[in-house]
């Protein structure tokens, strides 16, 4: 019998690529191969599975972004922007969802997209000045760029035209420019040396 996390395996791979509205939950039971009452039993609605599905898969990716506390600063970030980009290359509609709102206004699934935008911020913190406290103004700056990134994103899933690794050198760029204009605004945050010298992200 399936359980819970079969049935959010299961569920992540159905919703890689399709659309909420395009899946019933008697295509859900079909393809998972269940009474479409444990589903209900374990998540009492379609909208309740789906949201187990992107908050397990979201937690994936924020687990990832906080990680590689061993490596260089660069390379941390340069490892957070590609599992970021390869996040959303592979799971494209559950991307969309967290990025642009789900079903109509959902507050349940603008606050994952929250958590992912926070955890993003904290990792960049920690990587340029050395902790996750910082002032409101660096913070914005950096949370402007995620902001950023995340409508790139969404243009890139849709229009892949570049590369994964062309997109992430890109973004990453374009992090410098930012830790730059924080500096100047907040000297208390310098920016660290790489993203002075050529404009790469610490």
């Amino acid at each position: 019998m399936a359980r819970r996390g079969e049935l959010i395996a299961i569920g992540r791979r159905l919703f890689a690529d399709t659309p909420y509205d395009a899946l019933s939950m008697d295509d859900i039971a079909h393809e998972a191969q269940v009474a479409k009452g444990l589903i209900y039993y374990y998540f009492q609605s379609k909208r309740g599975y789906y949201l187990a599905i992107v908050q397990d898969a979201v937690t994936d990716l924020v687990t990832f972004a906080a990680g590689g506390l061993d490596l260089p600063p660069v390379d941390r970030v340069h490892r957070t922007v590609d599992g970021y980009l390869r996040y959303a290359e592979h799971n494209q509609a559950a991307y969309r969802t967290i990025v642009c709102g789900g079903v109509g206004f959902d507050t349940e699934v603008h606050a994952i997209r929250d958590q992912v935008r926070e955890a993003i911020v904290s990792t960049l913190a920690e990587g340029a000045y050395g902790r996750a406290g910082i002032s409101p103004l660096a913070r914005t700056g950096l949370l402007a760029w995620v902001c950023g990134v995340e409508g790139a994103t969404l243009d890139w899933i849709g229009r892949p035209e570049l590369s994964r690794e062309t997109m992430c050198a890109l973004l990453v760029k374009m992090l410098g420019g930012a830790l730059r204009a924080v500096e100047e605004l907040d000297p208390a945050h310098p920016a660290p040396e790489p993203a002075r010298r050529d404009g790469r992200a610490p």
